[in-house]
């Protein structure tokens, strides 16, 4: 809710006829964007360091692809369980305190990861790291939502979304040199240095987001008057459309009308085929690449790098275009595709390292691209009252298999020798999720309308 001290004057809404729309969002997303991408490259850091990590874990603990595999899905087990309650929080405390209080707490967590010792203390690390991190994505997409109306907002949720492309590029060549770097010194192993690290930049950026950013147009006051009365016009007219859906029958409005959809729940169960596809993607990287016989941790981290550094500027291109047409579902449904069938293909392509790399650089924009596009979606079908519980649901569905997928690729890395039958088993699990959002998910429910 707006500040009253800081509610729009009639006069402000006169003005706000004038403004130069294009200015004020390009002025918004440089104030605000930056700092958001950053802090979502070093959550999704955090997260998938993991990958090059298993190097030294294999080599000093003894941790094969099922123990990695059961760590990575109990990350999700403790995201899955503390994500809706987390984001239930963005109502009483604010975006910008919520992901405050999440980013200290997934520093610590990571720093403490540096003691593992042991499986147990292996899997209770990776499930803490996941209760910390719960509720940041959705906080982070609810917090755009407060800033941009949904014509605007799938560009912005594809710069938001190139935080992972840059993560799996900045964090495969960190994490590689870091522990190239740090082999042995001062009898810290490497993976160990890697956890201290890389755990003390969420805690400072904190900070950062604690004293730049602010959780409503109506509080910056780096924006006139008018161009405050301008964003929160343009906001409204979107809720406007979505109430008078809603007296229609087609509403959307409550957390219980939500829950009562079963749109969303398609939604939730399409959330199923991305999140399968961003394991593939963003966790087995590293090993499709060192099972096609990368063994050098330093050339690891730079071919994990490659990839997602191809990925941005495909996803970039595509998020505009889906703006530019105000067009969702074929464009997430038309870059599954594209990424099951490039999964389909590393699972036959042997070990030429060219051939896997440009395989995965395919498979990675393709996932990106449908994945800056689907996530569009809930906040724009949801009103803004059940948007942040809203997509807090999506992801955590989506992450009932996020859970499943790693065990199961470890566990069939581990029986077989090989990724390929995981690969293949995953790609059809995201053909599924393609159809459910063709057949589930009409182009009517998606009403948007161009800003003036």
């Amino acid at each position: 809710m707006a500040d009253p001290s800081t509610s729009t004057a009639p006069q402000d809404a006169v003005d706000a006829s004038t403004v130069d729309r294009a200015a004020t969002y390009r002025t918004i997303a440089w104030r605000v964007m930056p700092l958001l991408v950053i802090c979502y490259i070093v959550s999704f850091i955090d997260r998938t360091n993991i990958g090059i990590a298993q190097h030294g874990l294999e080599r000093d603990l003894g941790f094969g692809s099922a123990v990695y595999g059961l760590g990575v899905t109990l990350f999700f087990v403790g995201f899955i369980l503390f994500e809706v309650p987390s984001s239930a929080l963005l109502a009483r405390l604010g975006a910008r305190k919520t992901l405050v209080r999440i980013m200290v707490s997934w520093g610590v967590v990571t720093l403490a990861t540096s003691l593992v010792h042991n499986e147990i203390t292996f899997y209770v690390a990776r499930f803490l790291l996941g209760v910390t991190e719960a509720g940041f994505f959705p906080g982070a997409l609810y917090f755009l939502s407060r800033w941009f109306p949904s014509a605007r907002r799938t560009r912005m949720t594809a710069v938001f979304f190139a935080g992972v492309p840059v993560s799996g590029v900045l964090g495969s060549l960190m994490s590689g040199a870091i522990m190239k770097a740090f082999d042995g010194s001062t009898g810290i192993a490497d993976w160990q240095w890697l956890f201290i690290i890389e755990g003390i930049p969420p805690i400072l950026l904190a900070g950062a987001v604690l004293l730049w950013l602010v959780d409503e147009p109506e509080q910056a006051r780096w924006l006139t008057p008018a161009q405050r009365a301008a964003v929160r016009l343009d906001l409204d007219a979107d809720q406007q459309r979505k109430k008078a859906e809603q007296t229609t029958g087609k509403g959307h409005g409550g957390l219980l009308l939500a829950l009562r959809d079963p749109k969303v729940w398609i939604i939730g169960l399409c959330a199923c085929g991305a999140y399968t596809l961003a394991n593939a993607v963003s966790f087995w990287t590293p090993r499709i690449i060192a099972d096609a016989g990368v063994g050098d941790v330093l050339d690891l981290g730079f071919f994990s790098a490659l990839p997602p550094l191809f990925g941005i500027v495909v996803m970039l291109i595509v998020g505009r275009h889906s703006d530019r047409t105000l067009e969702r579902r074929w464009h997430a449904a038309l870059s599954w595709t594209v990424a099951a069938l490039a999964m389909v293909a590393i699972s036959v392509s042997g070990d030429d390292i060219a051939t896997v790399v440009v395989l995965l650089a395919i498979l990675a924009a393709a996932h990106y691209s449908g994945l800056t596009v689907f996530y569009s979606i809930p906040s724009i079908y949801l009103s803004e009252r059940a948007a942040a519980t809203g997509i807090a649901l999506v992801t955590s569905m989506g992450s009932f298999a996020a859970a499943a997928s790693p065990s199961l690729l470890g566990f069939i890395q581990a029986s077989t020798g090989s990724l390929s039958l995981g690969l293949q088993i995953s790609a059809g699990i995201v053909l599924l999720a393609v159809v459910l959002l063709l057949v589930g998910v009409k182009a009517k429910d998606l009403r948007e309308q161009r800003p003036s």
